[in-house]
């Protein structure tokens, strides 16, 4: 059954995101709560989860466009919330324009499919000819990449943790980034339909996952593992709208919204109790509130991929089917995901002297949910729960997880937290730990060179531009001079006759105007008397 209302629709898969989105936002806003934040932060969060709400009911895409800017507008505001702070205004400046200059893809997408689809309807993209067909692809495949921070638009996921805690448990599990993967979802007959989009999205979510899987390994700050996780997770879901596991890829993202939202408010807790979210700082922080200590643990274990936990058998289900080489890419991923997360477990987990953390209840109170949520949404993948699901998707064609897959990404989930825990030190390349340096190519490859183009413009727009109209002027002021001397006293002349004329108008037309109401309607009986006489000779 599908719901309709104008623009919008709510199916099986705009509904699953929207449950959710609803979900997820209760328990940030819960949390928030016990934090104090102003009118205006909950307006803010408002605004952003309605917009996420219309991007993902969008039938066409005028109204996906109207969603997607409304979004990015307030996960700027949200960023830059605390704007006071210089840097944090410049960290939100940042992901803005990264995600903008990626959105110009959706821009262009409208005007392909009004060119070659003669609609913005998204299930009639498909339909498209070619190669509008292919343009609109493109299009929406850069834009969904930009909003989803995959390879090469990751890095600005880095600069949105400037925002607060509550803000990045709500962008990096049931908005913004999910957006962009729920689009590649969607829109899935339209890449099919290309024969070459569906494969690059698969191998961009594949190679997102395994290479930022090295950069979260590679950090030293919690938020900012979380946040190079959250790529590569996204990266999972990506694969599987490119490789036709819609189902597999939807169960991830609802399980990912879960963990990653747990797991951020965890590190919110500890930044108010502790004032840091450096890993080593950090140590013994999950011995010193059992609830909050615990509520992590779940949730990174959950990331880590280890049974029975939800996002082992949600993984498992995007990796159904896969071409030899991307599941192998993949399975890297995965132990790479074991790692990070293990990493995380560990450091806060090991032993060190310090009080007891107060939390407040409305703090706490989320985290049980989300725990509870992280824990058991692997029934997503059980098998009468999987075919259901698949049909409230309407995938009813897509199998269930291999068994081989994942008793093998389980044990290697296993073994590398092991691996992990047992290891003195964990390597942390520079390349990895500066987000692969792609801010400072960004810088170099796109800002610099725009810089240079608009200085240019601005010297062609002084010298060229302003100085034809500055001639022009010269020449208005010569002809003006030359007009006066010549021409002057012959236009004046014939301005004093009309002005003359017309006093002399206005005089006759006051003769009239005595204020007495007899005249006044002498007056009216002649022009009606005259207007008889017209109409009488006009017959």
């Amino acid at each position: 059954m599908i719901l309709r209302l104008g623009g919008l629709a709510v199916d099986g898969l705009s509904a699953v995101l929207l449950v959710t989105l609803a979900v997820v936002l209760v328990a940030v806003l819960v949390f928030a709560a016990g934090e104090r934040y102003g009118v205006r932060f909950y307006a803010l969060m408002l605004l952003f989860a309605a917009a996420m709400a219309v991007t993902v009911t969008a039938t066409d895409l005028l109204m996906l466009l109207m969603g997607w800017e409304v979004m990015g507008a307030m996960s700027y505001a949200l960023i830059g919330y605390a704007w006071p702070d210089a840097g944090r205004v410049r960290s939100a400046d940042v992901a803005f324009l990264t995600t903008r200059a990626a959105d110009m893809g959706l821009y262009a997408a409208a005007g392909f499919a009004l060119a070659g689809a003669h609609s913005l309807r998204l299930d009639a993209l498909a339909q498209a000819d070619v190669p509008w067909r292919d343009l609109i692809a493109a299009g929406i495949v850069v834009s969904a990449l930009g909003k989803s921070a995959q390879l090469p638009f990751s890095f600005w996921l880095a600069r949105a943790m400037a925002g607060p805690s509550p803000v990045s448990a709500l962008l990096h599990s049931a908005t913004m980034v999910a957006a962009g993967a729920y689009l590649l979802m969607r829109v899935h007959p339209l890449l099919a339909a290309t024969g070459w989009a569906d494969t690059l999205v698969a191998w961009a979510g594949a190679v997102t996952a395994l290479v930022l899987g090295a950069v979260a390994l590679a950090q030293q700050d919690l938020k900012q593992l979380l946040a190079a996780s959250t790529c590569a997770q996204i990266g999972f879901m990506v694969l599987g709208a490119g490789a036709g596991s819609v189902g597999g890829a939807t169960a991830h993202l609802v399980a990912h919204a879960a963990v990653k939202s747990l797991l951020f408010l965890c590190a919110g807790a500890w930044l108010t109790a502790l004032g840091t979210e450096r890993l080593d700082d950090l140590r013994g922080a999950a011995r010193r509130h059992r609830l909050v200590g615990a509520a992590f643990g779940v949730g990174a274990l959950a990331l880590a991929g280890v049974p029975p936990l939800s996002l082992w058998v949600t993984k498992d289900e995007v990796l159904r089917g896969l071409p030899a080489g991307l599941l192998a890419v993949a399975l890297a991923a995965s132990v790479l995901s074991a790692a990070y997360a293990a990493k995380a477990l560990f450091a806060v987990f090991r032993p060190a002297e310090g009080a007891a953390l107060g939390v407040p209840v409305l703090g706490q109170a989320p985290l049980v949910v989300l725990a509870f949520a992280a824990a058991v949404l692997g029934v997503l993948g059980l098998p009468a729960v999987a075919d259901a699901w698949r049909d409230m998707l309407g995938m009813p064609h897509e199998g269930g997880p291999d068994l081989w897959v994942l008793v093998l990404s389980g044990a290697l989930a296993v073994l590398t937290a092991g691996a992990v825990g047992a290891a003195r030190r964990i390597p942390a390349p520079g390349w990895a730990a500066e987000w692969l340096y792609l801010e400072r190519a960004a810088g170099a490859v796109v800002v610099r060179p725009a810089f240079a183009a608009a200085r240019a413009l601005a010297r062609f727009d002084d010298r060229v531009v302003d100085g034809a109209v500055r001639g022009a002027a010269r020449g208005g002021r010569w002809a003006a001079g030359l007009a006066g001397r010549r021409v002057e006293i012959r236009v004046d002349g014939v301005t004093a006759l009309v002005a003359r004329a017309a006093r002399a108008l206005a005089g006759l037309a006051r003769r009239p105007q005595t204020g007495q109401v007899h005249l006044y309607y002498a007056q009216a009986a002649v022009v009606l008397a005259v207007l008889v006489v017209v109409a009488v000779l006009a017959g």
